[in-house]
């Protein structure tokens, strides 16, 4: 015959019974974590992750960066008489009237510039001249008229000494070896000789020939001279 068993047993027969899972619960998590730890798995997700980098409070080392240093652009120094190789004449050119210092006259893109010393006629013989620097030669231009389209050699010398008040009517190259007197002069020297006169006004050639290329292009200067051979010298009386 079967005793039916108190309720206070029971209680603790179902307490003992939850005890008992419990503990095996713990042994079997237990047994699980060693045989993890003796056989590890490989965990792809964490091959993924990139490794950080340490952390550090230091300053970072500069970033070092190749190129081209500019190079100075030289600077203009002033002009002064110590260190400009050769001093430069004054020279005035407002005008048509063109001055050089000094005694001799100078060339510049054609244009004679008349010396500052030189006498006033000789200034004006140097700018009429000038005026004559594009002109076509013309066999007896300048003969019928001072003012003419053209000219030939005698007929440009005519007119630089007409206006410096030496001359008063045109003169063939014939009749200037017997103007004025027998010699070079200190500003204006006439060469002649039957077919051809050229002028050498403060030490420019007055010509209608043009050595370098030959043959007559018209009134020019020139800074070289030419051979006198064959030639007279005259010059104007005191000049």
């Amino acid at each position: 015959m079967l005793h039916p068993v108190p309720l206070r047993l029971k209680a603790t027969c179902r307490g003992q019974a939850a005890l008992c899972r419990f503990f095996a619960l713990s042994i079997f998590a237990t047994s699980l974590f060693e045989a993890q730890a003796q056989n590890p798995r490989i965990d792809r997700r964490k091959e993924a992750i990139v490794a950080l980098q340490p952390f550090s409070l230091d300053e970072p080392a500069p970033v070092r960066v190749a190129y081209y240093a500019p190079r100075p652009f030289p600077r203009a120094e002033p002009v002064s008489e110590e260190n400009e190789p050769e001093a430069i004449p004054h020279m005035e050119t407002a005008s048509a009237r063109p001055v050089i210092a000094g005694s001799r006259a100078l060339l510049r893109n054609g244009i004679a510039y008349a010396p500052s010393n030189a006498p006033a006629n000789v200034k004006s013989a140097i700018w009429a001249a000038n005026t004559l620097r594009r002109k076509p030669y013309v066999w007896g231009g300048g003969h019928g008229s001072f003012n003419d389209y053209g000219y030939d050699c005698s007929g440009t010398v005519s007119f630089a000494l007409h206006y410096a008040n030496l001359l008063e009517a045109p003169l063939p190259s014939s009749d200037f070896l017997r103007y004025g007197e027998r010699g070079r002069g200190r500003w204006i020297t006439i060469y002649a000789r039957r077919g051809h006169t050229f002028a050498v006004i403060a030490g420019l050639r007055l010509d209608t020939t043009d050595l370098r290329y030959g043959g007559d292009v018209g009134p020019r200067w020139y800074v070289d001279g030419r051979d006198t051979r064959g030639f007279a010298a005259r010059h104007p009386v005191g000049l």
